[in-house]
């Protein structure tokens, strides 16, 4: 981005991938969006605690540039996992690097405490009277007269120390201390404090990572000397080391990673830790930091900021941020909607983060020093489950060149950890939740034109990733069952798992199709419905399955088996072929009348079968809607959920803002469309918020938006015009993303019911049958037909071979979802067995697995869920055979030439 790195002041490159197309410039309707932006949003608890990481959004309100190295920012006494609470009034330090949002804490490495005396202090209480924040900028004064101040680059920060006149200007410096179990080392020049710190155990588990620190100050220091657990100040020593337990606790990595939200931490205030003093009353430290060196710390600083002033680097900084804001310019508007926008943009660009140092090289998962090519960047934390769903898609919407070296960064972890890993700190994997996320991660970043990267070993590590334990708990299962079933001792959720595979599944098979892998394509496009093998067809929910294929008994408010969240939340989790779910649910009427029910409340919480968008999984729900026919119920939905769950206020984020995901969801509810098929760039329709929109998506490109009524009232689509031409789609496809456009909405506050209704409106679900069905036989063994015995009108009709006679028994249609139909039924595998042998019959169409057959070139039929053949038994030619699977043997008795 080296316009954004111009802005700094840097060099080139020096921040993020160069792109000349960054260089374009923005037409700011608002010209400084930072202005709107409040850091403070998500500290304090907006929503009730319902055990997944409270009711926060676990933000942190400090310095720190876009998708930067270093978050300085304030620690409070009353632990949450940003390390701040707003409601607390005592600060015990402003460690260098921090998480926003997350359910778990990591990071708060090596605060930095200025302290009034000759000792060493636990904390110092403040009032928010005091205390400002904004992009790239953080300060407080304490209640007994001193001030911080902190700005940040991308890899380095400056704090400025302003003391009282007539008191001791002192400083603690801990290199052991962070919010987990830590070690360090620091060193004492004559006005320099370097050394490193080893943390980890993001909800408890291994990781861990060495952050190395350098620190310059403007003055030298007075006195000097060192400080452990004891808290005595020993000023003969210049160096120490430690270690600490961590100053707050250590959860059990599994199913209750994320509860605990706010706790009074540990304020013991040293391990590790230099104490110095100033004969001055105000002090500047310009702090690097490296996780390769220290000598990449002292680069990283040098090149970053050099000889540049306090106001200069905070300016630079505010500049990048307006830079990346301004991607997205709105006109009108209030002053309320502008602060939630820009602010949940904010968020949405905090991570993941810039994890090369300036010449390039950072540290592998193999625990070795690599390099990135010149002009590239690697980047670090990847809150894999929860990122995937939307905030992926927004940075390679506005920022592509950025998001492309995100997307190689994740390859990059796989290439020398070995595998994709769900959720990555620093350097190192943490197996926390479930899924295959990064796949889903990969393939949406290229669908939205964040190409630059090698998406092709991309996707030959993920397809061998799908067969690997590490990556996937339960493949061989998932494998062999199309589902994961119950009692898997290294799976949290099977049901859960199970959705999140196909997601996935269905991400691999677009990427590989994008990339002209027809075969991984289909295979994978085949797994995704593996959806199917959990619905359950007389409740119609998707449900945890017994390795035997039975159900067990079900409740649709149940969390056994789901994974934050219950079973009539994940009832919705097919956002990739939500034609198929809902015709399985029984049409659109039913499952408009089961959303209006769903959505009673906007945020139940998961002991309800009732949204619960405080979290990930119901996030894509709102936007169903469109699918069934009711856009303007989606349109509905949506402004409500924006305008209720999302405020420009401390308690303005009702759950985890888990690394913007949060965040993110709401900037594509305030643009009106939200990017719901993982792996794809199409962008279903709500309404825009704002009456003026302007995307500039750094390549070139722009998509303007104009909806001149638009409030939070005027939010029913009447009418829109794509590129100056009528449309009642209630969707955009992928060239539309690609290549920039126009759209013009005429909004009202009653709906048009009629907008937006016609099937052929409903945005695309992606199944695995001909998108033009097609009727006729289907000629197997002798040259006789596959016949739906006449004689039998129930449903357990044999399906048998017979003589080919043209009659509507032999009329087969090989439908659009997969299925194979004749009389008004479909082609069944009874009881949805697996074994060889298990006799084919008609059966009423039911949306499951035991429905599914997958024509392959040598022309035989698989079903899907048992992995066998349709076949004649013994290969019988006889009139009246039932057919039955077996085992996929490519005789002439599995051989079918269809219509």
């Amino acid at each position: 981005m080296r316009a954004l790195a111009a802005s700094l002041g840097f060099a080139a490159a020096l921040m993020f991938a160069a792109s000349p197309a960054t260089a374009e410039p923005v037409r700011t309707a608002v010209s400084d969006p930072a202005q709107y932006v409040n850091p403070f949003v998500g500290t304090k608890p907006g929503g009730p605690d319902f055990g997944h990481g409270g009711g926060a959004g676990n933000t942190f309100p400090g310095a720190d540039a876009p998708f930067g190295m270093m978050q300085w920012s304030p620690d409070t006494v009353t632990h949450q996992h940003g390390g701040y609470h707003y409601d607390d009034n005592r600060i015990k330090g402003f460690s260098l690097t921090h998480l926003s949002g997350p359910g778990c804490s990591d990071f708060g490495n090596i605060p930095f405490m200025p302290t009034l005396g000759t000792t060493p202090v636990s904390n110092y209480t403040f009032s928010h009277a005091g205390e400002s924040a904004s992009p790239g900028y953080y300060s407080v004064t304490f209640n007994n007269g001193l001030r911080t101040e902190l700005t940040t680059t991308t890899r380095s920060g400056m704090a400025r120390f302003t003391y009282p006149a007539g008191q001791r200007a002192s400083l603690s410096v801990d290199a052991a201390k962070a919010f987990n179990a830590a070690s360090g080392t620091i060193t004492i020049g004559t006005n320099t404090l370097s050394g490193y710190t080893d943390s980890g155990g993001f909800c408890g588990a291994g990781n861990r990572y060495r952050l190395y620190f350098h620190a310059v100050f403007d003055t030298p220091f007075a006195t000097s000397g060192v400080a452990g657990a004891d808290g005595k100040v020993d000023e003969s020593r210049k160096s120490i080391t430690g270690d600490s337990a961590g100053s707050v606790p250590q959860p059990q990595k599994g199913a209750d990673t994320r509860k605990g939200p706010a706790i009074t931490s540990d304020v013991t205030p040293l391990a590790a830790s230099a104490f110095v003093s100033f004969n001055a009353t105000t002090v500047t430290a310009r702090v690097g930091i490296s996780f390769v060196s220290l000598e990449g710390a002292q680069a990283n600083l040098n090149a970053e900021q050099g000889a540049r002033s306090f106001e200069e680097i905070r300016t630079g900084t505010r500049n990048a941020w307006n830079n990346l804001l301004g991607r997205i310019n709105v006109s009108g508007g209030t002053d309320a909607q502008l602060r939630t926008l820009y602010t949940g943009l904010y968020h949405s660009l905090l991570h993941p983060n810039v994890f090369s140092d300036v010449d390039g090289r950072y540290m592998g998962f193999d625990k070795q020093v690599h390099s990135v090519p010149s002009g590239r960047v690697q980047y670090a934390n990847f809150s894999g489950w929860d990122v995937y769903r939307s905030q992926v898609a927004l940075i390679a919407l506005i920022a592509p060149a950025e998001a492309a070296d995100i997307a190689q960064s994740a390859i990059n972890q796989a290439v020398y950890g070995g595998y994709f890993d769900r959720w990555t700190v620093a350097n190192g994997g943490t197996g926390v939740m479930n899924g295959d996320p990064v796949s889903i991660i990969v393939s949406t970043m290229h669908a939205f034109g964040a190409t630059n990267f090698d998406a092709a070993d991309g996707l030959r590590r993920i397809v061998a990733g799908v067969n690997d334990v590490r990556q996937r708990p339960g493949w061989l299962q998932y494998n062999q069952y199309g589902y994961v079933p119950i009692g898997l001792p290294d799976v949290w959720g099977s049901a859960s798992t199970t959705l999140e595979y196909t997601s996935a599944d269905f991400a691999i098979s677009q990427l590989a199709a994008r990339l002209g892998d027809g075969a991984t394509a289909e295979n994978f496009l085949r797994r995704a419905q593996n959806w199917r093998n959990i619905f359950e067809s007389g409740n119609k929910y998707l449900q945890p399955r017994n390795t035997d294929t039975t159900f067990p008994s079900f409740s649709p408010t149940q969390q056994n088996e789901f994974v934050e969240g219950n079973g009539g939340q994940y009832a919705w989790m097919v956002p990739y072929n939500h034609r198929g779910l809902f015709d399985a649910m029984g049409g659109n009427a039913t499952v408009v009348s089961r959303l209006d029910s769903f959505f009673t409340e906007l945020n139940a919480g998961p002991t309800k079968n009732m949204a619960y968008l405080g979290n990930e999984p119901t996030l894509n729900t709102p936007w169903a809607y469109a699918y069934a026919g009711v856009p303007y119920k989606t349109q509905d939905v949506v402004r409500r959920a924006l305008t209720s769950l999302f405020k420009p206020l401390p308690e303005g984020i009702v759950g985890n803002d888990d690394l913007g995901q949060m965040s993110s969801w709401a900037v594509w509810a305030a643009l009106g469309m939200y990017p719901q098929a993982p792996g794809r760039a199409e962008l279903v329709l709500a309404s825009p918020q704002f009456p003026s929109i302007t995307i500039s998506r750094g390549n070139g490109k722009t998509i303007t938006i104009t909806a001149p009524n638009a409030s939070d009232s005027a939010k029913y689509v009447q009418s829109l015009r794509v590129n100056g031409q009528n449309s009642t789609r209630a969707w955009l496809p992928e060239s539309f993303v690609a290549n920039g456009g126009t759209l013009d909405f005429t909004l009202g506050t009653s709906p048009n019911t009629s907008w937006g209704s016609a099937p052929a409106d409903a945005p695309p679900s992606f199944d695995v049958g001909p998108a033009t069905p097609r009727t006729g036989a289907i000629v197997g063994l002798a040259n006789k037909c596959a016949d739906a015995d006449p004689s039998q009108t129930a449903n357990g009709a044999m399906v048998r071979l017979w003589d080919c006679n043209g009659s509507p028994a032999q009329q087969w249609t090989l439908a659009s979802d997969g299925t194979i139909r004749a009389a008004g039924r479909c082609m069944d595998v009874a009881s949805s067995k697996r074994d060889n042998g298990t006799k084919v019959q008609l059966w009423d169409c039911n949306g499951t697995g035991a429905q599914q057959w997958w024509p392959r070139p040598n022309g035989s039929l698989v079903n899907p869920p048992s992995g066998r053949c349709l076949d004649v038994p013994n290969s019988n030619p006889a009139n009246g055979t039932q057919l039955q699977i077996y085992d996929c043997n490519a005789t002439g008795a599995q051989n079918w030439r269809l219509p």
